[in-house]
């Protein structure tokens, strides 16, 4: 057990100690405000706050974690050793930053509380971020920061014992169009065909209609492959089904097609599945609680991951809306537009409500690459990033989750480098 000083004891303190100390490094901590009780104590043990005790593990602080709600911070970011790094403290700390507070900051996501310019899609936007401003965007830095501040902790108590942790891979395949033909109706069947015509598309006309008279099999339904590489390598894949009302930004098949549940059971036989939520989903409770009934009354079972069907986070309202539905995961934290860490790590972690100053039960899974990259950048650079990201947290035991469309690998995928990455990521 750790021992910590600090004179005042805040809900942020809590928060980020326990996700540093306990849920990551797996060390179990106590908390004192009494001098008396922390100078007695003969066992490991540090001080956070503005001086030093005696001669203690110290770590100084800055204000952020005794606060409530949002200030305007000034940031400076610094180089350290082999990393980048903010609230720098006096040379009597035993880390030159506060470790604790800027590792809130970003996972809280404080920044996306504060007025910023919004992308088209009303999103945030990667280079609105810290992280894009300062060139930290593709490093896991809090990531980087644990594993020095575990090093500080060896360092003073060589017998300290922390959890195992090893490298891993995991995959999101986001589901809005189970099908590309099948299952449309006459009418949008015919405008497809129709549309096929107009821009001398004659073989996904021909494609069409062997569909449509069972000649051939879908080119979305590409989950017999993806299936086949569960059971053959092993691979760690999510399914999320988008289980909406068709309208003018959800336009997959109708939920109650007998063949969509079949094959979101016959997925869910092999692998985790979830729900990607509709546009009204992500503001609309009600449309929320919709949804997620219709989910689990096709796989008999609770709800237990969603993503964001337009990664807008809509900051804190849907992830409150996830709370109060009692959903325990989301993989909604990323930027689709760009490879690189939104929260600054890789590691799942629990979100912390900045209005109501509470840390919330709801497990944030963050993701490095969006299938959505390749419309930005070019094959040798995603590569190159990619390789680079996975060299990172190979260092750092850190988490590769990458997302991905079940359309990504169809024949009538625009690029062809999904299945490379797919393999390049899980290193097949």
């Amino acid at each position: 057990m750790l021992l910590i000083y600090t004179q005042k004891l805040t809900p942020r303190i809590t928060y980020i100690f326990k996700h540093i100390c306990t849920r990551i490094l797996g060390v179990e901590i106590k908390f004192t405000s009494k001098i008396e009780e922390f100078v007695a104590f003969d066992g490991m043990k540090f001080s956070y706050g503005k001086k030093r005790l005696g001669n203690e593990l110290f770590f100084q602080n800055v204000e952020l974690l005794l606060e409530h709600g949002f200030s305007d911070l000034e940031i400076k970011v610094e180089k350290w050793e082999d990393c980048k790094c903010f609230f720098s403290v006096s040379e009597y700390s035993d880390l030159p930053f506060d470790i604790f507070a800027a590792s809130f900051y970003l996972l809280s996501r404080y920044e996306e509380y504060l007025p910023h310019v919004k992308d088209e899609f009303g999103r945030f936007p990667a280079a609105e971020s810290l992280a894009s401003r300062k060139g930290f965007l593709t490093s896991p830095v809090i990531d980087i920061w644990i594993i020095k501040f575990k090093n500080t902790l060896i360092y003073k108590f060589p017998g300290i014992k922390f959890k195992k942790q090893k490298y891993s891979t995991t995959s999101v395949i986001t589901v809005s169009h189970v099908f590309n033909f099948q299952n449309k109706g006459f009418l949008r069947s015919l405008i497809g065909i129709v549309k096929d015509l107009w821009n001398l598309k004659f073989s996904r006309v021909s494609d069409r209609i062997r569909v449509q008279l069972r000649l051939r099999k879908d080119p979305y339904n590409v989950f017999d492959d993806l299936i086949a590489l569960v059971k053959e390598h092993k691979m760690k894949l999510i399914f999320m089904f988008q289980l909406s009302n068709f309208n003018v930004y959800d336009r997959n098949i109708n939920y109650n097609r007998l063949n969509y549940r079949e094959i979101i059971k016959y997925v869910a036989d092999y692998s985790k599945v979830g729900l990607k939520l509709g546009y009204f989903a992500i503001k609309d409770i009600e449309a929320l609680k919709i949804e997620k009934k219709r989910f689990e009354n096709i796989i008999h079972g609770p709800l237990q991951n969603v993503i964001n069907s337009k990664y807008n986070l809509f900051l804190p309202e849907n992830y409150g809306f996830l709370n109060e539905l009692e959903i325990p995961n989301d993989y909604s934290m990323g930027y689709p537009e760009t490879i690189g860490f939104r929260a600054s790590t890789s590691l799942p972690f629990l979100f912390y409500d900045i209005n109501l100053e509470t840390t919330t039960p709801l497990k944030i899974h963050p993701y490095v690459f969006h299938s959505q990259v390749v419309h930005f950048q070019s094959a040798e650079e995603i590569q190159e990033a990619l390789l680079k990201a996975v060299g990172i947290l190979k260092i750092v035991n850190g988490n590769m989750l990458t997302i991905f469309k079940n359309r990504d690998f169809s024949e009538y995928a625009k690029h062809n480098l999904h299945y490379s990455i797919l393999n390049q990521v899980h290193e097949i």
